[in-house]
């Protein structure tokens, strides 16, 4: 039997982002799975099985990715977060790394250190 395809989130409103993202992962073997917003995610996530969240901070309309993260953190979950973002502001960073996000990745990203990022919050 082949390896277990572990499911990575991919959470950006941006639909481009969402694709390449997640064709990326899916060359790397994850299996991946895309939402437009952090509350379609939420709708979603007690029924999906997932490894790793790749999240971007600034999500235009409803909730932002860290109010995702701390929305997440309070429900006791233990899911790894990394954040990705075209913003530059160090007090959003600093607030990410507070939180305990495994990675936090200004956009455009190198696909490898996404990969990397992903392998080390899974502990591969």
């Amino acid at each position: 039997m082949g390896k277990l395809r572990r499911t990575v989130a991919v959470v950006d409103d941006d639909a481009s982002i969402r694709r390449s993202v997640g064709r990326l992962l899916n060359a790397y073997g994850f299996a991946a799975t895309e939402y437009a917003s952090a509350e379609a995610f939420l709708a979603q996530y007690e029924s999906i099985d997932v490894a790793c969240l790749v999240l971007d901070i600034d999500l235009d309309g409803g909730m932002s990715g860290m109010q995702l993260q701390r929305r997440l953190k309070e429900a006791r979950s233990n899911l790894p977060v990394i954040f990705i973002t075209a913003l530059e502001e160090r007090r959003l960073q600093a607030e990410a790394e507070w939180a305990g996000c495994i990675a936090y990745l200004r956009k455009p990203f190198a696909g490898s250190d996404l990969i990397a990022a992903i392998n080390k919050a899974l502990g591969v």
